[in-house]
């Protein structure tokens, strides 16, 4: 693994951007205050601090992954198209954050996290030809986008209906 960094280090430094300007521009979007703290979550909501492990280990794991598929595409479209896939994909998970915290809009947020789910298996079953790893790699990131999609169904089921400055009621 490690060699193929080196041999493509183009692509892991371009990997590594990617996933810095996502975990950046996400967190900077996640706003845990008085809003977030307020709502109703169910008790099996992972403990705040671990999101940021989890999300640390999902960046590293995709940019593994992207590695991979850079260095197993069979054809130059296939790169383009991994790029294309991965900087959609970096976008929908941005856009989840704005939705749900800058916006207090969890139930846009679930609307739009159905296209982030998507994205993650198209990652998967596009490589999984001719990058089976890299396909693997990215297993925990729909696992965890998975049972994030499902808390924030919860919360809205718990906290709905909301308006446009937050909970309603």
């Amino acid at each position: 693994m490690m060699a193929a960094f080196a041999a493509h280090w183009g692509a892991t430094l371009a990997g590594v951007l990617v996933a810095i300007v996502t975990a950046v521009a996400g967190g900077l979007s996640t706003e845990i205050g008085p809003w977030y703290h307020g709502l109703k979550k169910p008790g099996w909501k992972p403990p705040d601090w671990a999101f940021g492990p989890v999300w640390t280990t999902i960046f590293i794991l995709a940019v593994c992954s992207w590695v991979l598929v850079w260095r197993d595409a069979p054809t130059s479209g296939m790169r383009t198209l991994a790029a294309v896939l991965f900087i959609v994909n970096a976008v929908l998970n941005i856009a989840w954050s704005i939705l749900f915290f800058k916006l207090r809009r969890p139930d846009w947020a679930l609307a739009e996290v159905a296209f982030l789910w998507l994205s993650i298996v198209a990652l998967i079953v596009t490589f999984l030809p001719f990058a089976p790893i890299a396909s693997l790699l990215l297993a925990p990131y729909l696992i965890w986008v998975s049972t994030a999609s499902f808390l924030n169904y919860r919360i809205i089921q718990m906290n709905g209906p909301f308006a446009a400055q937050g909970v309603a009621r």
